[in-house]
């Protein structure tokens, strides 16, 4: 198993264990360029329907697309919590290329980071020596991600690119971030009432998932065509 595949597989293993998801859907893809299968999509749930404002994961949407012959070996996790909910999400991507590994990691924030300090302070504020270290680590650069896609994450946003030694010291810092996010799931954040929290997760994810936004959706519909591409992002945007 290559390591983007098993830092995926272990975050996902913790991220069901500790909120009891389970799995609702396994989807395998294909594509013209394999006669096997290419990856899967898989989607999770709980087990049993919860309030509305439960802060606990609504759902936990997993894509993982391995193709050696273009060099592609991809593996993304996100966790979504209710509509209702200030808790952020939790995403990590971890790739694996020709020429270099890759990770995105963050906590998508549920409200205007700039008008809501009391929110930013103990959501994203601890996350700050982590994110530090983890560009002091020798073999981590910058990725090339412009700034109107960050502007749908957060500044906290850990996105490189990593040699393969880099990439695997990475680990501690996907597993202190999921532990920070557990904590907040676990203990909520501070209260939020001038933001219909909804609606804006709505547009928010809608411009994340966006190929006009985010030009690795063309990437995906020439590897898996328009029907699989747009089954992905209806999971990630509902």
């Amino acid at each position: 198993m290559s390591l983007p595949a098993a830092l995926s597989e272990r975050t996902l293993d913790r991220l069901l264990t500790a909120t009891g998801l389970s799995s609702s859907a396994h989807v395998e893809l294909t594509s013209p360029m394999s006669p096997a299968p290419v990856g899967a999509l898989r989607v999770f749930r709980p087990p049993m329907p919860a309030h509305a404002d439960d802060a606990r994961p609504a759902k936990a949407v997993t894509v993982s697309l391995v193709v050696p012959a273009i060099g592609l070996d991809s593996h993304m996790i996100f966790a979504f919590t209710r509509p209702g909910s200030a808790v952020p999400h939790f995403t990590l991507d971890s790739v694996a290329s020709a020429d270099y590994h890759a990770m995105h990691l963050d906590l998508i924030p549920r409200v205007e980071l700039a008008t809501h300090l009391a929110y930013l302070d103990a959501v994203h504020l601890p996350l700050t020596p982590l994110l530090e270290a983890a560009w002091e680590i020798d073999g981590v650069s910058p990725a090339a991600v412009g700034p109107r896609q960050r502007a749908m994450m957060s500044p906290w946003m850990l996105v490189c690119r990593a040699t393969e030694d880099a990439f695997e010291k990475l680990g501690p810092t996907v597993d202190a971030y999921f532990d920070h996010w557990l904590s907040l799931v676990g203990g909520g954040v501070p209260a939020v009432d001038d933001t219909d929290l909804a609606a804006r997760d709505a547009v928010n994810r809608a411009n994340l998932f966006s190929p006009d936004v985010d030009p690795v959706w063309h990437q995906v519909t020439r590897l898996l065509g328009a029907d699989q591409t747009d089954r992905i992002r209806w999971e990630l945007l509902s």
